[in-house]
């Protein structure tokens, strides 16, 4: 589903020069559900951000789904993500500003679907995830655990194909952190694909391969679990 070839980034400033990912070679397969680790400033979210077609390469080449996205333009990388990719992030992202109902509907305003449709398709995820209860609070009003179940609920509601969570469980005390994983889980068992960038030894064990980066280089690759790809 995800291939890159000899992926480069590099971040210039006017005194600095730092290379991020160095010639990454590295491929996902449809329904696999793929950990990321390595130390802090090691290069994970820059792949991450570039699968998630939120950045783009200084070089080489990023197939998304079979088609080379490598050179597509801001609007084609928008087009493309709506619809196929859902993020979670470690600092939730929500909007203070709107309420929980208000944040999960976003992705499906963005796509342009009808008032009837994406208020009963909330209404069902957030009942999925155990905060339909929840729903007219904001942010500042939930836990952080509630708070990251919103967030998913906000990457889910499009039925994405792929989900990146850059450390989902990062903010979260252990028996949230749990319940994040456990739903992971159960979205690949789905057929959804997952890419996670995480620090936890333990939840990176949970995916089917782990792969670690080192100084912008792909410097191991790991499987424990048996993966049976997705026809």
């Amino acid at each position: 589903m995800l291939k890159t070839i000899n992926l480069t980034k590099i971040f210039k400033t006017e005194m600095v020069e730092t290379t991020a990912l160095t010639d990454v070679n590295f491929e996902v397969r449809k329904g696999e559900f793929v950990a990321i680790t390595g130390p802090s400033g090691c290069g994970k979210s820059t792949l991450l951000n570039i699968l998630g077609l939120l950045d783009t390469s200084d070089s080489g080449q990023y197939f998304f789904d079979g088609a080379e996205v490598t050179a597509f333009t801001e609007k084609q990388r928008t087009n493309l993500r709506k619809g196929n990719i859902g993020f979670i992030f470690q600092s939730f992202n929500l909007i203070d500003e709107l309420n929980i109902f208000e944040n999960v509907e976003l992705p499906l305003v963005a796509m342009n679907e009808g008032i009837a449709s994406r208020r009963k398709k909330v209404a069902e995820m957030l009942d999925y995830m155990k905060i339909g209860h929840r729903k007219n609070h904001f942010p500042r009003q939930l836990s952080g655990g509630q708070q990251q179940r919103a967030a998913i609920a906000r990457a889910l509601i499009t039925r994405p194909k792929l989900i990146l969570a850059d450390e989902p469980t990062g903010n979260l005390d252990s028996t949230n952190g749990e319940h994040v994983m456990q739903l992971l889980e159960e979205l690949n068992a789905s057929g959804t694909t997952i890419v996670m960038v995480t620090h936890s030894v333990n939840h990176a064990e949970r995916a089917h391969r782990i792969v670690s980066l080192f100084d912008g280089h792909l410097v191991m690759e790991r499987s424990d679990r048996i993966f049976e790809p997705v026809k």
